[in-house]
């Protein structure tokens, strides 16, 4: 490669800096929603947080031993973590994959997440007593748990205990929690800065709800629980404190006779994380007018009008979830693309830069694949098979919408270095991130032709990747009744493999893309 087109290269990817879209988007599929009988999870990590993707093994500690707490899991920050308190240690915990949000442990558990907000005068503070932001409570379950219930169970206990700290704008959280059998939403938020954890008292409330087995669920940052039904265990689970907190802080009156709706007692009514807000609003929209095209979906759909979960009209898989992951608004009524001051430029793309919307006089609907992506996934939990090969993630960095899904098992023992060593201050052709990263940013100066060329490349090797799945799974599984670390060998150099394939074929890409496009 010539000095010129690296030259050319770097400065694609300095030019376009990714815009302000931080927010995560969750897709749920229940076991009887999809087509073969799996859950399915997915999550978007949408904004500057840590894609550095690593397998933590799962290890024996002695008696007495403690855990630390940390502040910055996330790397949102390019400090690194901060010790903020500790608790005491499992005997013993299980492996897990470890990114900004960890997602996925060696026994089919899987945690996807989305904030959500909540009352200023809920927030408390790094340094003001609580310390359990929802990423370390990703990690003890991963590490402590095997199914939803559980985690969510230990994940509630240790918010109550410990205090609830949320991270991003110090707000709420939520998880999608699967285990291959159930799926199940969590929310949970924080009780305010002047708790102290010697009164007693909870120092969160949280609620959790069950997504029927034969529903999809999609979460978009709003709390999505509405009516609790504790009598129904099998489909909630809540702090003993649910109700309450919000009557002692006069957000609900027993006394007026409405019922105690949860998600309009903690959500503020107003602002951009509200139960008003457009870019929540519209993802659920496209979500909605995706799985159940025949149902009423106006694009002005009130966010309180739209159900918990629903019946798709067609049973989903992976593919579909991918699908949902990349959408743009493609042929809606809110595609950015179809607007009739753009569609004829040649520089037209879903993502236009705030000059480019001035100019043109084009609006930027948020979809649900944004540009400042940092890693996500979709991941399904199949309990027929054993958890090392049963758990099948497809993951990805940066943008989905130009990314390639390339697959992971839950008994990988290791991820290639390249797909570790992301640093956001230096562009490096030995991290698989910036090759992502920089054909993003190479995509959306040319979009409408340069697309082209990116599925051209892209497709088939998706396509190769689910070809393969059922052979190497075969494979894995004769191994495993052998020896489950035969297995889990096929398993991680087959992964590795992959992600390697990807991510070479992104920089082959970007060479071939710069020279095709050089000056024109």
């Amino acid at each position: 490669m010539t000095l010129t087109a690296k030259f050319k290269t770097v400065i694609f990817t300095l030019i376009l800096i990714h815009g302000a879209s931080a927010a995560c988007t969750v897709i749920i599929v229940g076991s009887r929603a999809s087509t073969d009988g799996s859950t399915i999870a997915s999550q978007t990590a949408d904004g500057m947080f840590d894609s550095n993707i690593t397998v933590v093994p799962g290890r024996e500690f002695p008696a007495g031993a403690t855990a630390d707490v940390f502040w910055g899991i996330t790397g949102q920050s390019p400090r690194p973590p901060k010790k903020i308190g500790r608790i005491p240690q499992a005997r013993q915990t299980h492996a897990y994959f470890h990114v900004g949000y960890p997602f996925m442990n060696e026994h089919q558990l899987v945690l996807a997440e989305s904030t959500i907000s909540q009352h200023a005068g809920m927030k408390t503070s790094p340094g003001k007593n609580a310390i359990m932001t929802i990423e370390q409570l990703q990690v003890f379950a991963l590490q402590r748990t095997k199914t939803a219930r559980e985690a969510i169970k230990l994940m509630g206990s240790l918010a109550e205990k410990y205090g609830f700290l949320g991270s991003y704008e110090l707000n709420g959280e939520s998880l999608a929690v699967a285990d291959g059998k159930e799926c199940w939403l969590f929310e949970v938020f924080s009780v305010g800065r002047a708790w102290d954890p010697k009164s007693g008292k909870s120092g969160a409330v949280w609620a959790a709800q069950r997504i029927p087995d034969d529903h999809v669920f999609c979460m978009a940052n709003i709390s999505r629980i509405r009516e609790i039904d504790l009598t129904r265990s099998d489909y909630f689970l809540a702090s003993a404190n649910y109700k309450q907190f919000a009557i002692d802080s006069g957000r609900y009156d027993p006394k007026s006779g409405r019922p105690f709706i949860w998600q309009e007692a903690y959500t503020p009514p107003k602002g951009g994380w509200s139960l008003k807000s457009e870019f929540i609003r519209n993802r659920l929209y496209m979500f909605y007018k995706t799985v159940a095209p025949s149902g009423d979906w106006p694009v002005t759909k009130k966010i309180t009008d739209y159900p918990f979960s629903i019946k798709p009209e067609k049973k989903m898989n992976v593919r579909d979830v991918i699908a949902l992951m990349r959408s743009t608004f493609k042929g809606t009524p809110l595609d950015t693309e179809a607007h009739p001051n753009w569609k004829k430029s040649r520089l037209a793309t879903p993502y236009p830069s705030a000059e480019l919307q001035k100019i043109f006089k084009v609006k930027f609907n948020r979809p649900i694949a944004v540009r400042d992506c940092s890693h996500g996934f979709v991941a399904q939990s199949r309990k027929w098979l054993p958890d090392a090969i049963g758990g099948a993630g497809w993951f990805y960095l940066d943008n989905p919408h130009t990314s390639c899904f390339a697959p992971i098992y839950a008994g990988v023992t290791r991820f290639p270095d390249s797909w570790k060593t992301y640093d956001r201050r230096k562009s490096n052709r030995k991290s698989a991130r910036w090759a992502f990263a920089e054909m993003d940013n190479i995509v959306n100066r040319r979009y409408q032709d340069i697309i082209r060329d990116l599925r051209k490349v892209r497709t088939p090797l998706e396509a190769d990747f689910f070809a393969k799945q059922s052979t190497i799974e075969a494979k894995a599984l004769a191994a495993y009744k052998r020896s489950p670390s035969e297995a889990a060998r096929i398993l991680t150099d087959y992964s590795n493999t992959s992600m390697q394939r990807a991510e070479r074929a992104y920089w082959d890409l970007i060479d071939t893309l710069i020279a095709k496009y050089d000056d024109k």
